[in-house]
This record gives C-alpha cells, sequence and structure tokens, in this order.
C-alpha cells in the first residue's frame, strides 16, 4: 500500500467506521521508503505497519517468473525481473537499518536465489529479522539451504492446486519438483507462514487449508494430490495460518494461539476441520466469528 492508503485505513479505523485489524506492507517506492522508514514502525491496536512489500519478478502461469534456464514450453524465454538485481540489493541495505521488515515477491527460481542471497548478506549478524520470501514457489534443490538461517517462506497453497494443470509443461518435469515444495520448506526453515493471496485466488481459508493438506483442487485433481510428498499434515497446516504466521509478523504474543494475555479471535465452525473427511473441507462453513472478545456472526 501507499502512504496514503495507509493513512486512510487509520483514520477510519479511529473513527470505528473500519473495524478489521490490517497487518500493512508499504509498496517500495521511494516517496513511501522516505516517510516511513524514517517515522519508524506504524503500530495502533488496529493496524500494524512495518514492512516492506518488493517484486523480484512475475508469475508463472504469464511465464513472467524469473527462470535460471528458459521455460520448458518457450525456447530461450527466461521470464521477468521486475526489480533489477542490484536495486534490491540496495533496498535491502536500506531496510536493514530501519525497524522494518523485508518482504519480496519471488516466483521463479532466480528470483528467489537473487532474493535469498541479498537477504543472507544483508542480514549477516543481524539476528530475528524475520524477512520473508512471498511465494518462495520455485526453488532450486541447492538454494532450500537458505531458508535455515532464520529466513521466512510464506506460501499460498491454492497457486498449486491452481497450477497444477500446467506447472510442469512451464518447467519441466525436473524442475517442477522444487516447486510448490510446502514440507521441504517447512522443515528446511521450521515454520511456514500461509496466505490467500486473494483477490489473485479465491479469499476462502478453508481452501488454503485444503490446498495445503490435499493439495487438488476442489474437482478432486489431481488424484492423490500435486507432488503429494510435499503435502503439509492438518497441524502443520493450522499453525501455518495461524501462530506461524503471527510469528512472521512479530504478532505472536498478540494472537495465532488461545492463551491468556492474547487476542480474543477465533471461530466456530459446523464440524472439526481437523478429523472430517479431508474432500469435505472445502465445504466447511463458520458457525460464529469472534474478534477481540466480540461476537460478529
Amino acid at each position: 500500500m501507499s502512504r496514503e492508503v495507509i493513512e486512510l485505513i487509520d483514520s477510519l479505523q479511529r473513527t470505528g467506521d473500519l473495524s478489521m485489524w490490517v497487518y500493512a506492507m508499504i509498496s517500495n517506492y521511494p516517496e513511501n521508503l522516505d516517510y516511513c522508514l524514517n517515522k519508524g514502525i506504524i503500530k495502533t491496536d488496529n493496524l500494524n505497519v512495518c514492512y516492506v512489500k518488493v517484486y523480484g519478478d512475475g508469475a508463472l502461469g504469464s511465464r513472467g517468473a524469473a527462470l535460471k534456464k528458459s521455460y520448458s514450453d518457450q525456447h530461450n524465454h527466461f521470464g521477468t525481473t521486475v526489480t533489477p538485481v542490484e536495486e534490491i540489493q540496495k533496498v535491502a541495505n536500506r531496510i536493514a537499518g530501519s525497524d522494518y521488515q523485508m518482504n519480496t515477491h519471488a516466483i521463479g527460481d532466480s528470483a528467489n536465489i537473487v532474493v535469498l542471497k541479498a537477504y543472507k548478506s544483508t542480514l549477516k549478524g543481524k539476528k530475528d529479522r524475520r524477512w520473508k520470501v512471498e511465494h518462495a514457489q520455485v526453488v532450486s534443490p541447492l538454494d532450500f539451504n537458505y531458508f535455515e538461517e532464520g529466513l521466512i517462506p510464506s506460501v499460498k497453497p491454492t497457486h498449486a492446486t491452481s497450477d497444477t494443470y500446467w506447472a510442469a509443461d512451464r518447467l519441466g518435469a525436473e524442475r517442477v519438483k522444487g516447486a510448490y515444495a510446502f514440507k521441504k520448506l517447512l522443515d528446511t526453515a521450521g515454520l511456514v507462514a500461509l496466505g490467500t493471496d486473494f483477490p489473485v485466488e479465491q479469499v476462502s481459508p478453508f481452501l488454503t487449508f485444503y490446498a495445503a493438506v490435499a493439495k487438488k483442487d476442489t474437482k478432486g485433481y489431481p488424484q492423490g494430490g500435486f507432488q503429494p510428498n510435499d503435502k503439509l499434515s492438518r497441524e502443520e497446516a493450522l499453525k501455518g495460518m495461524t501462530i506461524w504466521a503471527a510469528h512472521s509478523n512479530f504478532e505472536e504474543l498478540e494472537k495465532g494461539s488461545k492463551e491468556v494475555g492474547k487476542f480474543t479471535d477465533f471461530v466456530i465452525l459446523q464440524d472439526d476441520i481437523m478429523a472430517i473427511p479431508e474432500n469435505e473441507i472445502p465445504n466447511l462453513s463458520v458457525l460464529h466469528v469472534y474478534i477481540a472478545d466480540k461476537i460478529l456472526k
């Protein structure tokens, strides 16, 4: 978001016209960084602005993701670098001198290694910065180890189920093995933050949960799941959507689990998401929603 949009959200929250709590990222534009990095983290009861969103490359479907080798279905095409390599390093250096996090969109294996190397070199000696790689969608086998050093993969499980029909065409049979690797990212990083990527994907958290544990779309395709070795367990998926996501935002003392002193945010579902048959997860409905002790539904 821009500074202007963030300030509008803040004003609407203060007047009571907007009850939604927002964890916002400032867009990587000079005017936004000049204001926010100098001002410091913006934190109210309803708004948290503490990181910068940077774009490393485009999307895989449009062949905009930056790859190390050309697309398997388009010879000599390597995707698109949105932010130049030198600029990513420059921005990382600037953000590291502030209290802000850096969160970079990286889909292709080339974009991922550029971001991971920039993070590693910039954060050397700096502890617990929790910088994120947004999507971490296609990672080369030798590059997963970068996540061992406190960097957080923030993934969108429904991308795997949307892309399953054509991902192997774009990447080829071998390279696709390092894509949508939720379990491998978890084993390497120690946690994964899960999100919807709405409005690119549907907003339903049940679809996020289902894609993470089944790696199928709502039609049941593919049978057995897309790259089933990288499925998450239901407990892992639940943590990825709650306490691990909160940790990735430096909000684990406020939310993400039911503990004394934390916000009373929870939902009551019609069935037990941890026990119902897998194919029933997408159709779950919510009976009640509680936010800060107030029932919204």
